[in-house]
Parts: structure tokens; sequence; C-alpha cells
């Protein structure tokens, strides 16, 4: 029932002759994503420079680790992260050729299942070492999907007494362990609980509580609005007079017009169950029977409805999720200088949005994700169809070069929203991530020409009049302030970037140093220093990002024959003494 929460395995390769082995990972998993080594492998999804930080960082992030190369690299790279067993995701390491599958971490998340999927695939053995799951056929610390094990911190000795000769008798209905070769018996000492009602293991006990029970939620928002706690009370109060424990939460319903209501949101985070949405259902108990249709129980309190299943598979998942709308920066093109959280918004989205350019630069894709790709000049058009798209309850990305809020789709995406009065568009979760704007990128190539106060201006007139831009040069250049130009040149107007120039040379001198990056962070970069008297326009193209120094703006040769330039921090008399 969690499917939702289960985290996205990640297959990772070193050397392009794993590719076929992590095929038939992912297509044996379902879904994955295959990591490739940068220097290495050419047909990863996602690029890495450094298998050891890369790991960590899944490791930390909870997800399935498939790793392609020898166990002992992996264990060496986790090594510091190994304290909390109960922490652990599914740790594996396959041979490049698929010939062995060893199940590293994770046995309480559920390794060697996952190691016994990945093997079936490759046909090959698991290399499982756990004695009580070789002897039983079960792992009674991971039950399936849909349970959950309230003490598993007892399994070590009952799984220890079991392998002593002791017998156990199940009380409640575990499917999945009836074809395993545990040793049943209605006498036998030991006792496996099938329950959700909230109460404390006996002695010799395993208890799992099935996952079998959704709480609709209707509670008025006034009333969540002014006490934030009131709804964490209510789930408490109505789960006490139920007897049922949390573990047994398998879903939260709730009414569309609640849906970027955080208190609800905040529940189920608290919970840890999926939450999901209807339009209406009439009354409480009608919106908890859309995911319970025949309850065993069910319950009132205070505007939420309680609804026990027979079994977790009883259970529907009715409605649809919060749709999620971010709107992202790829930096400047070199995927070393994306940032992360951009990049598992990639990964999550499930429909992608852009100009054709940019989308193809977010990528690679998965098969499951779907590209919407737009000329550069359809902006409008492109944000109402990413409203249109989350609003269904799907994950969508949109996608901008540099710094998304920086002459880029952001204000677009909000202009959009503030026009619309659909309140499913008012509904959806917007993010928006940051990412490395073009005039950051040149500056960091070449020093800190902005080092100092500056302004970032567009000499595009596509949206603003010449004449206003005009008077905004103007006003930089009496103001002192390093510039940076994006749009500088155009074939439709390349007489704008000359006029520029001219008005900024009124105030500034011919030594002022200028800094041009074209295509910063991609296979074409070329970053090139000159100075405003030597600057002409035909030196500039559209992809060409032009910065401008201050008036203290200065330049020195580096060792290697190139030129640092920068802009100090102090200002006239302000220069700090040596």
């Amino acid at each position: 029932m969690h499917s939702e929460e289960i985290a996205r395995p990640a297959i990772l390769m070193l050397g392009e002759n794993s590719l076929e082995t992590a095929e038939r990972i992912r297509t044996a998993l379902g879904e994955a994503d295959i990591f490739g080594l940068q220097t290495r492998v050419e047909t990863a999804d996602i690029p890495f420079s450094d298998f050891g930080g890369t790991l960590r960082e899944l490791y930390e992030a909870g997800r399935p680790i498939i790793a392609i190369c020898a166990a002992g690299i992996v264990i060496r790279a986790l090594a510091r992260l190994l304290e909390d067993k109960r922490a652990e995701p599914p740790v594996l390491a396959v041979a490049e050729d698929g010939s062995a599958v060893v199940p590293l971490l994770g046995g309480l998340s559920g390794v060697n299942d996952l190691a016994r999927r990945i093997a079936a695939a490759l046909d090959v053995a698991p290399a499982i070492t756990t004695t009580g799951e070789l002897r039983f056929g079960t792992n009674l610390l991971h039950p399936p999907a849909g349970y959950t094990l309230a003490n598993p911190q007892a399994g070590k000795k009952f799984i220890a007494d079991l392998l002593a000769g002791e017998k156990v008798r199940l009380s409640g209905t575990a499917p999945w362990l009836s074809d395993t070769r545990l040793p049943i018996d209605p006498a036998g000492r030991l006792t496996i609980t099938i329950t959700p009602e909230n109460r404390q293991p006996k002695a010799g006990e395993l208890l799992y509580h099935p996952r079998n029970i959704a709480i609709a939620i209707a509670i008025p928002g006034q009333k969540m609005a002014n006490d934030n706690d009131a709804i964490f009370n209510d789930i408490d109060i109505i789960l006490d007079k139920s007897g049922i424990s949390r573990d047994a939460i398998a879903l939260f319903l709730a009414l569309e017009r609640d849906i970027a209501t955080p208190q609800i949101h905040a529940a189920a985070a608290k919970f840890n169950a999926p939450l999901r949405f209807v339009k209406d259902a009439g009354s409480t108990e009608a919106l908890a029977r859309l995911a319970v249709e025949k309850p065993v129980k069910l319950i009132t309190h205070s505007g939420l409805a309680l609804a026990v299943a027979e079994t977790p598979a009883d259970l529907v998942q009715a409605g649809r999720k919060r749709g999620r709308l971010a709107v992202v920066g790829l930096g400047p093109g070199d995927s070393a200088l994306m940032a992360p959280a951009v990049r598992q918004e990639l990964q999550r989205a499930e429909d992608i949005l852009g100009y054709e350019t940019y989308v193809r630069m977010a990528g690679p894709f998965r098969p499951d994700q779907v590209r919407h790709m737009t000329d550069n000049r359809e902006e409008m058009q492109r944000a109402r169809h990413a409203f249109a798209l989350a609003a269904t309850g799907r994950s969508v990305a949109m996608v901008s070069s540099g710094d998304p809020g920086i002459f880029a789709m952001a204000a677009a995406i909000l202009e959009a929203l503030h026009l619309s009065d659909d309140p499913a568009w008012h509904g959806v979760e917007l993010v928006i991530l940051p990412g490395i704007s073009a005039a950051m990128a040149a500056a960091a190539r070449i020093g800190a020409p902005l080092g100092h106060d500056f302004c970032i201006l567009s000499l595009s007139d596509n949206l603003k009049p010449w004449a206003v831009i005009e008077q905004r040069l103007d006003h930089a250049a009496r103001a002192d302030l390093a510039m940076a130009f994006y749009n500088p040149i155009s074939k439709a107007r390349p007489w704008q970037l000359g006029q520029a120039l001219d008005i900024i040379r009124r105030h500034r001198q011919p030594q002022t140093p200028v800094v041009l990056g074209r295509d910063v962070g991609r296979p074409a970069e070329k970053v090139l220093v000159t100075s405003l008297g030597e600057l002409t326009p035909d030196q500039v193209d559209m992809r060409t990002v032009v910065i401008i120094g201050s008036s203290t703006t200065q330049r020195f040769e580096r060792n290697d024959g190139s030129e640092w330039v920068y802009t100090p921090r102090w200002y006239g008399e302000g220069r700090p003494s040596s």
C-alpha cells in the first residue's frame, strides 16, 4: 500500500561492460535509475564522478543500491556510515557479467528479497548467508509490503529460539508465511501475531501490524488554521477510541478543497502514510468508504472517519495525489554544476517541460518520463501546460538553463498562476529550485568580476521598450555598478549592443575590464578578457554573457599566461590597510 513511499533503486556502473547486466536488473525491478561513472560510461541515466560520494549520498537518502562492482569497494565506501542497522537500505554487489548477486546490507529492509529478484532475472543463485532465512525460507524481520513488524528488536532471539527447535503458532492471517518451512504448531511456545491492535508485544511473540486502515479527513479548514495541532490530536483520539496502532494506517483521504492545507500534509508525514484527494463524498463516512468499501469497523470523530479493511489487499487507492510543479535551474550546462536537489527533482518527475535545447540538456530520461519540448518563445503557453498537468496529480518539472528566476521560467510560472482563478492550479505544490546562472558561471571561470555591487540586464527589447533599457544602462553606469548583459545581440537587433556600449563609455574608462563568456559549462566553452575600449559587437552573440567591470575592477596575469579579473570588496576610501 505504500508504493508511493518506496525509494527508487539505484544501479551503479563503473564501466560500459556492465550495461547489459544493469538493463536486465532494471527490467526485473520494473523501475530503477542507472548511474554511470562519467569517464567510463556514456549510456547511463545519471552520470557521476565520485563513486564513494555518490554511494554515500544514495545510502543516506535511503535508496536501494545495486553496485555492479566488487563487494569490497562498496564496503569500504560505506564503512563510516554503518551505525544504525535499522536505518540501512538494501545494498547489493553484483558481478559485472551477472554471475554473482551478493546482499551486503539491509537485512531489515528486504535486501535478501531484492537479491532473489535480481538473481532470478540473471539466472543465478543469490549468495544469501542468513541462517534463519536459509532454514525457514523467509525473513521474519522483513515482512512484505502492507505489513509492519512492531518489535524487530525481538527478532534475533526469536529466530535463535526457532533454530534451537522451538515451535511457533500463528494468530491472525499471514498469507506470506503459507509456503515457508517454519515449524508451525498450534501448541508452539512462540507466537506470530498479525493484528492492527495497539498493544505491547508479549514475551516470545513477533507482533505484525497489517496496514489495513484508511482515515478520512474532513475537518473544517478554519479549525486547523486556528490550532495547528488539532488534526494531530484528533487522529490520536480516533486511534485510541478504536484501539488501532498508528503503524496500521495505510492511507489518508481528504477533500480537494483542502489540497493545499499544510496541516493535512503534515499529518500524513507524521503518521508515515500516503495522502490522496477526492472532489467530494457527501459525508466523512462516505469518504472513508471510498478506500474501504465494506469496512469491518468504522469509527468517526470530529471530522474524521477511521475504516478498517479485513486485509491490506481490501484497501482501494481512491482519489489522486497532490500534483507537484518544480521549476528547476539546470545551471550553465555542465552536469557537475547542477544542484543535487535539481537532479533529484528531475528523477522524480513524470513530465518534463521546457525549451527543446534545455530539455535535452537535462537528460537522459527514463522511458516512462514524458518530455514536452517547445519553442523558446512559448513561455506562457508552456507555463499553463505545466499547471494543467500538475493539477491532475502528476509530478512535473519545468526546466530552465542557469537559474529559473533570472530571465527564465519561474516568473512566467508565477504570472500564469497569478492570472488564473482555477482552484486546481492553486492547489498544486509549487517549488522553485535555483541553479548557477550564466553570469555567475562566467565570473567564476575568470575570477570574481562581480565581487562588489553589480546588476544584471537583458538587452532584449522583446518584452520591454529599448528606451527603458537605455535608461537603465545609463543609471547603472552612473552608479558605477559592474554589469552583466544577457541576450546581448541577435540577428534581428545587431545594433543594440553597440548603442549600449556607447552609453557605458560615457561613464567608464576604455581600460575597464570586460569578460565575454560563451557556452560556459558546455563543450564549446570560451572565456575571453578584453577591455571596454577594445570590445566590438562582432565579438559577441546570443550565447555570450558580457560582464563589464566597475571603476575598481582589476585584471592581472596568471602564471599560465591567462588572466584573472576581480572587483575588490572595498570602494573609494574604504580600501583596507595592508
